[in-house]
């Protein structure tokens, strides 16, 4: 028996779920990412039947030397040689409290179900732009979502974890039982411990209007100036975002979008329609639309306004924290997109944050703030061979365009791959963030995407 058998023949001793090693039928499948850019080059993948799975696996990988980078279904990719890729993705338990605005939610359920589930007593979860990605992994990068702007980051509005620490022992994490660890988590990565469930507040959302303004890219000047005119005076509970898109040419897209570079702005407001009408009124006084969907919505179709893939793509991505967005860094940034399209990228994105984001909370986590009013992102999809040189110097030259407003930072959920978690956080944030991994999981047991002792 070689190596990999062994571990593959030790894992199943002391795990009841599915165990896959090199070799197997069905690894390559087990071991691939939702981004399919990546290569995770793993030694086995444990798809852990419950938290005592969980515990098994790591408490194993302490004493063998090995160590465990934990996914429920992949969105955080890495390259971890010889690691045991541990899967989440069966812890399905999901309790709503509409009492007590409250829910439990385990390592494998996706925001879509939470959406779901809470929208259901008017109530929502602080979720991103897709419903596929597991709310756990989201909100231990800090997890900034369509509602930040009045509640914050999701991490800040967690009450309890329970976890597996790097010794294998579980345990609930709460502000009072381990208030370090506890703001570890709370936007620190997931590096300190496996998360296997997490509780976590519900907001109000009685109404929620919400939507998507598509032009053809030709627009985006004027699309870009509304849309700053309306984020400069927005209330906290209105949320903007300008895209630009580059769609391809593919028949199952319905015909008018097949190829089509265009421009977008994506809204939602916690709010009476009308207000919510009131203040984006500039962007109806732009001619051309080819549709605009927005109107009154319930809580579980948030995901559909960005509408992003939700199949395995593989796919380059990066983002700059910007000061601002006066007219000079707006006419660069058009002109570096690309002022037709903005391929070979799919799409260049500026997130307006502030409010909540931006207030100092000292009970907050690691997440911490955000004072930059503003996010761009520029993501490329490799869809032929070839393409990553150019989608990456397209990149850059976006990125050089705003360097001026640009602040060196980028939201941790938003860091490239094998980015260091160094680009997310204050220097002084890191030094805590490494003293506690340092202290916790001293072996480094528990690995990620982006390590904070990376």
């Amino acid at each position: 028996m070689n190596q990999i058998e062994a571990l593959g023949a030790d894992l199943r001793r002391v795990v009841r779920g599915r165990v896959l090693t090199r070799g197997d039928e069905g690894f390559d499948g087990a071991r691939r990412p939702w981004d399919l850019a990546v290569d995770q080059r793993v030694a086995a993948v444990v798809e852990a039947r419950d938290a005592q799975d969980v515990a098994a696996v790591v408490g194993y990988a302490g004493l063998a030397g090995l160590r465990v980078a934990t996914q429920p279904n992949g969105h955080a990719p890495a390259a971890f040689d010889d690691a045991i890729l541990l899967r989440t993705g069966n812890l399905r338990g999901l309790t709503v409290r509409p009492g007590e605005r409250a829910a439990r939610v385990e390592a494998g359920v996706s925001w879509g179900e939470v959406l779901t589930a809470a929208g259901e007593h008017g109530l929502t979860p602080l979720a991103g732009s897709t419903g596929v990605v597991s709310a756990t992994g989201f909100t231990l990068g800090g997890g900034l979502g369509w509602f930040g702007r009045k509640y914050g980051f999701a991490a800040d509005s967690v009450r309890a974890f329970e976890v597996v620490d790097a010794s294998g022992e579980q345990a609930t994490v709460t502000a009072d039982s381990d208030p370090e660890l506890f703001w570890a988590l709370r936007g620190g990565g997931g590096d300190f411990a496996v998360v296997t469930a997490m509780e976590l507040d519900l907001h109000p959302a009685p109404v929620l209007y919400g939507g998507r303004i598509l032009w053809p890219a030709r627009r985006a000047a004027e699309v870009l100036a509304a849309f700053r005119a309306v984020t400069a005076e927005a209330p906290e509970e209105l949320t903007v975002w300008f895209h630009l898109l580059q769609f391809p040419p593919l028949p199952e897209l319905p015909e008018p979008l097949r190829g089509l570079s265009a421009v977008t702005v994506d809204v939602t407001y916690l709010g009476d329609p009308d207000e919510a009408r009131a203040l984006l009124h500039r962007f109806d006084l732009i001619p051309g639309p080819i549709f605009d969907t927005r109107g009154r919505m319930p809580v579980a179709n948030l995901a559909d306004i960005c509408a992003e893939p939700t199949d395995p793509t593989p796919a380059l991505l990066r983002a700059e924290l910007l000061h601002g967005l006066d007219d000079a860094t707006a006419a660069a940034m058009l002109a570096a997109a690309g002022p037709g399209t903005v391929a070979p990228l799919a799409s260049v994105q500026i997130r307006h944050l502030g409010g909540a984001l931006a207030r100092v909370d000292e009970k907050g986590g690691a997440c911490g703030h955000i004072a930059e009013p503003y996010l761009l992102s520029a993501l490329g999809v490799l869809a032929a061979p070839g393409m990553e040189e150019a989608i990456r110097e397209r990149q850059s030259a976006v990125a050089a365009a705003v360097a001026g407003a640009a602040s060196g930072r980028r939201p941790f959920t938003f860091l490239g791959h094998g980015e260091p978690a160094a680009s997310a956080f204050p220097a002084e944030v890191l030094a805590r963030l490494r003293e506690i991994k340092r202290r916790r999981d001293p072996d480094g047991v528990l690995t990620g995407n982006h390590p904070v002792l990376g």
